[in-house]
């Protein structure tokens, strides 16, 4: 069982390690030119955030009725699974570009930062948003590849992605000097360039299976309401959990920004911690919703629980790993990431937020993807509903609770500390549901 995790996880965490490395450049090449540009950066990604968060159900939705096909041997639903998800990621992106305007003016209204921030965060967004066709195309692309049980193609698109857009946000930034702008076009032309590639994967590697099913009746069986509905509602409760974690992530952002530029550049720092750590245990997480997948499609609990516990073990190792590179590699990261000494002082007394982020994140991240595997959708909505109300009553909670005038210190570490209280809760409400909502898939 470890080497089929191992074969599913690598290339996966291959493919996700490339994407915290990409904003870990971006963020290197516009923290070199000025706070401002480093808190743009952060609004503007995390706008980006709000938006492709939402539509997450594309990979995982994707991915888990997929494997389940996989385990069934069923390709032709297979085959219908990626019609459905193709089809709805691009009606969603032609509304998106329709609707860029408003998102713009809504973006303005909640996120906080001084008008330079917030005009350069809005130039990236007017530039970025023109990739939405490719990057909810490669939502789709992607977890339909490891719903087939393939973490190879994935990887190699990824890389590919990610090299293209350094590429370009480097010439782009420091060479003509486009300044921000320059490594949002670096994104469009990464994304489009990724969607080619991918699509060509799908054709190289699976176009005798597409041409065996694919017929105008095919087609349009697949695309009926009725064959829909049930990808719609799986992908609904997705989306709902989706909303929550967006939610819990802008209303971070925001905050830091309240506190004050400085702060909003601090926590961006803070947060790439998390986010190289989440992108790891992904990799792991990816291959539990292939494995879980297939096994209940395929009825076989013995192996449904071995591929649970192995990977659950597997979270736990990293966790450890983890904890102590933060702990001795910290101050080294900061630096990597900003050469600016106001910011890696004001960032130091945070730095201790890094050692807890494993610990209290692990078992979160490593549920969603077994839960994605068992398709089991409305559980998972109902752990995020659950963590995102601790997240709330938490972070009001402590500042009612604090007796003296709430500084900027005191302020930003209740804000951390919520944060720790949701992603424990994620984790702790989820595994008290795997036996009925994963096991139960084939119990019943």
């Amino acid at each position: 069982m470890n080497k089929r995790i191992l074969q599913l996880a690598l290339p996966n965490i291959i493919t996700n390690i490339t994407v915290p490395l990409l904003g870990m450049v971006d963020t290197a090449i516009v923290g070199h030119i000025s706070e401002g540009h480093l808190g743009a950066i952060a609004i503007g990604t995390q706008i980006f955030n709000l938006i492709y968060w939402n539509f997450g159900f594309l990979r995982m939705g994707t991915s888990g009725f997929t494997a389940q096909a996989y385990g069934a041997r069923r390709l032709d639903e297979a085959v219908r699974v990626f019609l459905r998800a193709i089809t709805i990621a691009l009606a969603i992106a032609l509304l998106l570009l329709c609707l860029q305007h408003p998102i713009a003016l809504l973006s303005k209204a909640i996120f906080n930062g001084s008008n330079n921030v917030i005009t350069l965060a809005l130039s990236y967004f007017f530039i970025r948003i023109w990739a939405a066709p490719a990057t909810l195309g490669l939502y789709a692309i992607k977890g339909w590849f490891i719903g087939m049980q393939n973490s190879r193609l994935p990887m190699w698109m990824a890389i590919f992605i990610n090299l293209v857009n350094i590429g370009c946000s480097l010439l782009f930034v420091l060479v003509l000097g486009w300044d921000i702008k320059g490594v949002a076009l670096g994104t469009v032309i990464a994304q489009y360039s990724g969607l080619t590639v991918g699509l060509f994967f799908v054709a190289q590697r699976y176009g005798k299976l597409f041409r065996k099913h694919l017929s105008i009746d095919f087609v349009r069986q697949t695309l009926r309401w009725e064959e829909m509905k049930h990808f719609f509602r799986i992908n609904g409760d997705i989306f709902l959990r989706t909303v929550c974690l967006a939610a819990v992530f802008t209303f971070i952002t925001s905050e830091s920004g309240r506190i004050s530029d400085n702060i909003l550049a601090v926590d961006n720092l803070i947060m790439l911690f998390f986010t190289l750590f989440s992108y790891i245990m992904d990799g792991f997480a990816y291959a539990g919703e292939a494995l879980v997948g297939r096994y209940i499609g395929a009825r076989d609990l013995r192996q449904l629980k071995s591929a649970v516990r192995h990977i659950m073990v597997w979270g736990l190792a990293l966790t450890l790993v983890f904890t102590l590179l933060y702990a001795l590699c910290g101050e080294w990261f900061l630096r990597l990431f900003s050469d600016k000494e106001n910011i890696i002082e004001a960032a130091r007394p945070y730095l201790f937020w890094s050692l807890i982020i494993p610990v209290c994140g692990f078992a979160a991240f490593l549920y969603d993807g077994i839960f994605v595997g068992a398709t089991a959708s409305r559980t998972m909505r109902n752990a995020m509903f659950m963590a995102t109300g601790a997240f709330f009553a938490a972070y009001y909670g402590l500042r009612a609770l604090y007796d003296a005038p709430l500084g900027e210190f005191a302020w930003n570490n209740i804000l951390w500390a919520a944060f720790m209280i949701y992603l424990l809760a994620r984790g702790i409400g989820q595994g008290l549901m795997v036996k009925k909502a994963v096991y139960g898939k084939i119990d019943n």
